[in-house]
């Protein structure tokens, strides 16, 4: 059985898909079948991994209404053992049409049930929002990864959201755990400092040792289609979504993912 991470905040701007690609890549160079599921009609997740959204014959919006079954939508990436689900503008519809059907937020689960011995790891690129999308990824997924961005207003969000998830516990998916929180876009000043802190009193374990700081590698990559291991492998960025890897794939510390790639 893969292990499906949903990656969300309804926040926009605080590095979810920027994680959910930088992750996706470093566990598919470690040698795990992966996949990556682009659940955001911006479809970010799909350029930034080098597919034209202009191009895509089939995507996440078919498959949520029904009109093919997973493996027709799934495509190849640069990255091996990386493969994605695309998505477009078209994903908006999605919402839309499945508002009066029933169980309509467990439409990605049934389709993802299908995968259960092709892939290591489904990790889903939520949109930022607590909408039906968002429900349907929080429904197939085992547990959900939190990025958050080092200010206060990040921590207001964090509420709502953790209150999102408990609702989605008790009602749609009480086998959803919380993976993880991930600091994000992080760098040394004082308010970035404090945040940080209180992020990890308050969840403790629960928040990733590693942290993502601010990186230029990380936020130039998606302009080449490119998770940042391939665009720059030796940046502060990418090293920082290795060690993340590693955490999410419970290793030891002392092991580099880098070493993996540059085999």
């Amino acid at each position: 059985m893969p292990k499906i991470i949903a990656i969300a905040n309804q926040k926009g701007g605080v590095g979810k898909t920027t994680t959910a690609i930088n992750l996706a890549a470093s566990l598919g160079i470690s040698g795990e079948r992966t996949l990556l599921v682009d659940l955001d009609p911006q479809g970010n997740s799909t350029s930034g991994l080098g597919i034209d959204k202009r191009e895509l014959a089939l995507t996440t919006y078919d498959l949520l209404i029904g009109k093919i079954k997973v493996y027709g939508a799934i495509v190849s990436t640069e990255v091996e053992n990386l493969f994605l689900v695309p998505a477009n503008i078209d994903l908006i519809g999605a919402e839309l049409e499945l508002k009066d059907l029933p169980c309509r937020e467990e439409k990605l689960k049934e389709v993802l049930t299908s995968l259960r011995d092709s892939y290591k790891y489904i990790l889903i690129d939520c949109p930022p929002s607590l909408g039906l999308l968002t429900l349907n990824g929080l429904v197939a997924a085992n547990s959900v990864l939190i990025p958050i961005q080092c200010n206060y207003f990040a921590l207001e969000g964090l509420g709502q959201l953790i209150r999102t998830i408990e609702l989605v516990q008790n009602r749609l998916n009480p086998g959803l755990a919380i993976e993880g929180i991930l600091l994000v876009m992080y760098n040394r000043t004082r308010l970035a400092k404090e945040v940080a802190k209180e992020v990890r009193t308050h969840f403790k374990e629960k928040v990733y040792q590693t942290v993502i700081p601010t990186n230029v590698k990380l936020a130039e990559a998606p302009g080449f289609g490119k998770p940042a291991i391939l665009y720059d492998k030796s940046s502060k960025g990418a090293r920082s979504y290795l060690n993340l890897a590693r955490e999410v794939m419970g290793l030891p510390q002392k092991r580099s993912l880098l070493s993996l790639f540059s085999r």
